[in-house]
């Protein structure tokens, strides 16, 4: 395996964790700890698409149109909150 595709696996397992932990922690408000989790994933999500989906060599319409629909998907999941 390439080393880049070694650290984005790493930072994959790295962002696993942080959702575990942040589930468990309690925060003040619901929201918060929503926003966490997912922004959270969202980036997993963004770093599966682009390294191991190889999304990255794709014309920039589709890259664009994937940041987009994970920030409508987002923002749709917390505004619903």
């Amino acid at each position: 395996m390439k080393n880049n595709l070694f650290y984005t696996l790493a930072l994959l397992f790295f962002l696993t964790i942080a959702n575990a932990l942040v589930s468990n922690f309690s925060f003040a408000t619901k929201i918060t700890a929503v926003a966490l989790l997912m922004l959270l994933a969202a980036a997993k999500f963004l770093l599966v698409a682009f390294r191991f989906m190889e999304l990255h060599k794709a014309h920039g319409f589709w890259k664009a149109a994937m940041i987009v629909l994970v920030a409508l998907i987002v923002s749709g999941v917390l505004i619903a909150i």
